[in-house]
């Protein structure tokens, strides 16, 4: 695939944005224009220039609205929310992404006001407090259907809710829905929620809150995890057996492996041996060698709610799935296995072959354009394939 930068991550995420294009989320003219902007190695040209494409695109939205063109409008925003995220993720300053993260939002909110789907903001009870979230309906009030639930992965944006779930499902007659978890969107910005491990704690009141409704048929139920959702749903279906189908895209065994392999061994015996004082000093000795490594690791903590490294890299280990969770699975299960898996390698087949419900390993290939994490240039052939799975598995 044509290489956009020299750094794996920015071209990850141009690979995200091209492939949002085929629901909508993007305009090919816009993402090169802008990504011919931005200089290699350059991380705060990356924000300055999304964010000037995203003011230029909700500036558009501003203006169809005003002459009553209400669909173009709702298209705009939605671009304009997609551009806004990126620039949200690789802002260096907590207040810069946040600032950010909320004109994504706040883009993203004014989309599902205009669109000609069907958008019920969601407040879902869970503890002492409620979790937001999005319901779409594709059919009558009345009408119980199939819904798919969509879980987000560590850094995924609400419009990627859409472009690799949502938009598919409405096109195949499904309601669906999505919400911010613990440590996810809304729930970490502005609620300041962190991640939490057992996830069974945050999908079970999830399908509580969505079981009762009339359009929502509480038998046909479909999960899909997305990314490090794809642990979390796993670990979910362990305990939550109202679901009667669920997806991994991809599978994950051990969310820490990820982390724990960029470190020197020395370090892992810091680690391994509690010693939190000095594994934070070499950190950040090491730390101060690396901005773009100092950046993204600020970045990760943030929804583990930690700020030591030590703190991080231990609350880590505990995103680990056992043999005996997977054994009580009882649904079918699709695992994707994207050929070059970047972030967890090899665990997709893992997760597949200790896995004793019904389960599907599903490979993605350089061949078709659809290798890499989560398939990020492929969102038609991924869909297709997903939820041809779905849907044989799930009666219409």
């Amino acid at each position: 695939m044509h290489a956009f930068f020299e750094d794996d991550d920015l071209q990850f995420a141009v690979e995200n944005v091209l492939g949002s294009v085929f629901h909508r989320a993007a305009d090919v003219g816009e993402v090169l224009t802008t990504v011919d902007r931005i200089p290699h190695g350059h991380p705060e040209a990356w924000v300055s220039e999304w964010t000037a494409t995203a003011d230029r695109v909700a500036g558009q939205a501003r203006t169809a609205e005003a002459a009553g063109h209400p669909r173009s409008a709702a298209a705009r925003w939605l671009r304009a929310a997609s551009y806004y995220s990126e620039a949200s993720d690789r802002a260096e300053a907590a207040d810069d992404a946040t600032g950010l993260w909320e004109r994504h939002r706040a883009a993203w909110d004014r989309f599902a006001d205009l669109t000609d789907t069907t958008v019920e903001r969601l407040q879902i009870p869970y503890e002492d407090t409620t979790l937001p979230g999005y319901f779409f309906r594709s059919g009558p009030p009345d009408a119980a259907r199939r819904t798919l639930v969509y879980t987000n992965g560590s850094d995924g944006s609400v419009v990627g809710a859409w472009t690799r779930g949502i938009a598919d499902a409405l096109a195949r007659g499904w309601n669906a829905m999505t919400y911010d978890g613990p440590g996810q969107n809304a729930a970490l910005m502005r609620q300041g929620l962190p991640f939490r491990p057992d996830w069974e704690n945050v999908l079970t009141p999830v399908i509580d809150h969505l079981a009762p409704r009339p359009d929502v048929d509480p038998a046909r139920i479909a999960v899909m995890g997305v990314s490090q959702g794809g642990y979390w749903v796993p670990r979910a279906a362990a305990h939550e057996h109202r679901i009667a189908a669920a997806v991994a895209d991809p599978g994950v065994v051990d969310v820490s492996t990820t982390m724990l392999r960029q470190l020197p061994h020395v370090l892992i015996r810091l680690l391994e041996s509690g010693h939190r004082e000095e594994f934070d000093r070499e950190m950040a000795w090491a730390l101060k060698l690396s901005p773009s490594t100092r950046r993204m690791l600020q970045w990760r903590m943030r929804p583990y709610g930690v700020r030591s490294p030590f703190d991080f890299f231990t609350a880590a280990r505990s995103y680990a799935v056992t043999d005996d969770q997977l054994a009580a699975i009882t649904c079918p299960m699709l695992v994707t296995d994207p050929e070059d898996e970047q972030f967890w390698p090899g665990q997709s087949a893992r997760l597949a072959a200790a896995l004793t419900c019904p389960v599907t390993l599903l490979p993605f290939t350089a061949t078709e354009g659809a290798d890499s994490h989560c398939e990020p240039a492929a969102a038609g052939l991924r869909g297709e394939r997903i939820f041809d799975w779905l849907d044989e598995h799930v009666a219409a």
